[in-house]
């Protein structure tokens, strides 16, 4: 965990992944904005309505052309959390799922903080592709 001398800017970091979903999917491979905006969306209701695990099965299961992309930045954005979470070893689902119940879900407060980043990070994202519609 972070020191009192080095906080973390979490508004800021979920910017910067919010910001490389966007990137990734609508200006590398060419994705139309609405439906990342429309996979994103999706994965944002998950996440409020049924918690972190929900949200990581609902785009590894469901939303195949863009989950993908997005579940590396939310894992990216939960490395730079500062709990020493790392990730996973690679982007399989029993992987992804495992890493999560070993180690996100394992403490309350630093998942409750997890899920409010990723939150934010998934609005921003929100925004972005509606930004380039």
């Amino acid at each position: 965990m972070h020191s009192p001398a080095t906080i973390l800017n979490l508004d800021r970091l979920a910017a910067k992944h919010g910001q490389a979903v966007i990137g990734r999917l609508v200006d590398e491979k060419k994705i139309k904005a609405g439906d990342v905006d429309n996979s994103v969306t999706k994965a944002l209701g998950v996440l409020q309505e049924n918690g972190v695990y929900a949200c990581f099965l609902y785009l590894l299961a469901k939303e195949k052309n863009n989950g993908g992309i997005v579940v590396q930045e939310m894992l990216n954005l939960l490395e730079n959390l500062g709990y020493g979470w790392g990730k996973p070893v690679d982007q399989k689902p029993d992987t992804v799922l495992a890493y999560l119940t070993d180690k996100v879900t394992k403490q309350l407060e630093p998942l409750l903080l997890a899920k409010e980043t990723l939150e934010k990070m998934l609005i921003y994202a929100r925004y972005g592709a509606k930004a380039k519609e």
